[in-house]
């Protein structure tokens, strides 16, 4: 599986003009014995966090030293691949080693990621709800699901389905997100003609399926509809003063829902392959997708206040709906709940919830202003 397609020119990121190369191995040797900031700057992640992602995959028979190139060596041609959007022969140029050499050991690393993956979307979702000093209204919210669009390169022959509203062509991703900026689970691979129902949809009745809690609920965008363990804006909203208690819900929805644009951002600031279609087998720009997501967590959980975590750590860091190379979707309107599979009591409960929510919010406003 080749990662190389129609080269361009090489252009290496600014930070290894500051260091001296004679060959590959001891270009990533000399970022490791160099200071911190250096392995972040290159590989994406600090070098505590890189040093136990590579024991961790020799241990679990993912990854092994050959004669000609070690571990630390390998998943480090990964990284900076993924963490600079380089192609090949930027990369081969750098490392000194073939184009086959590159795109093979960059298949291996990242076919190793992929089979450890779960254990880094694997969590307790009961125990990351909202605490009550945080948001006692939303106590029994879990996260954020949302989807985004990931420029993806096919074939002309296939590019109908892929693209977008927009005329671009992206997969359809659809992410949960928890409030501590990590993935709890990823569906990629839809065509981006896809709507977000659908993909939602499939994520519910697929064999590995997003699993919400008992008695707790994810929210969601006005894109999708108010169901059982995703509670929606509401539509339609008037100035009507009757429907001050549905404003000031949205409000607060609103302001809840930008973590998962924080969650993306940070991805993509970390990973910028991301950000444009690479010119690799779709199966391969699916699989991407997936291990950046998983790293995104694996460093999340090794180290929570690195650089770019703390970027993206602020609600004030962006308003909500900004996501920088993400394509953002129209409004696709309310469906009826049982496409998605639940009973009609079901989705009536779900509604309910929402009521009591925005309800209480209200309720609370009247009673007591400053709060607000």
């Amino acid at each position: 599986m080749e990662i190389s397609g129609e080269e361009e020119a090489v252009t290496l990121p600014k930070e290894v003009s500051n260091v001296s190369i004679s060959d590959g191995n001891k270009f990533v040797y000399q970022i490791l014995n160099g200071p911190n900031e250096q392995c972040f700057e290159n590989f994406r992640m600090d070098k505590p966090v890189f040093y136990k992602l590579c024991d961790l995959l020799q241990t679990r028979g993912l990854l092994r030293h050959t004669n000609r190139i070690k571990i630390e060596e390998q998943l480090a041609i990964f990284l900076f691949i993924i963490g600079h959007n380089l192609r090949t022969r930027a990369v081969q140029e750098l490392f000194c080693y073939s184009g086959e050499t590159i795109s093979r050991h960059f298949n291996n690393v990242l076919n190793a990621v992929i089979a450890i993956s779960m254990d880094f979307f694997q969590s307790n979702p009961n125990s990351e709800t909202l605490e009550n000093d945080d948001d006692p209204y939303f106590k029994d919210c879990v996260g954020v699901v949302d989807s985004f669009h990931i420029p993806v390169m096919v074939g002309v022959d296939e590019q109908g389905p892929f693209r977008n509203s927009n005329g671009l062509l992206t997969q359809n991703v659809l992410a949960a997100s928890s409030f501590d900026l990590r993935f709890r689970y990823v569906l990629a691979g839809w065509e981006g003609s896809a709507s977000d129902q659908q993909v939602l949809k499939a994520a519910l009745t697929r064999r590995n399926k997003l699993q919400v809690p008992q008695g707790k609920y994810y929210i969601v965008d006005c894109k999708y509809p108010n169901l059982p363990g995703f509670i929606a804006p509401y539509h339609g909203v008037s100035t009507n003063e009757r429907e001050e208690a549905k404003k000031m819900f949205n409000e607060r929805h609103k302001l809840l829902h930008r973590a998962i644009h924080r969650s993306f951002g940070a991805l993509k600031e970390r990973f910028p392959i991301l950000l444009s279609a690479p010119p690799y087998p779709l199966q391969t720009q699916v699989k991407l997708v997936i291990a950046a997501c998983a790293l995104h967590n694996y460093i999340r959980l090794e180290k929570p206040d690195d650089l770019v975590f703390r970027m993206f750590e602020e609600e004030t860091m962006a308003e909500a709906g900004e996501d920088r190379g993400v394509v953002l979707e129209e409004e696709q309107g309310e469906i009826e709940g049982h496409e998605h599979g639940f009973r009609p009591e079901e989705v009536e409960d779900s509604v309910r919830l929402r009521d009591d929510i925005a309800s209480d919010l209200w309720n609370h406003y009247v009673q007591n202003l400053s709060t607000f």
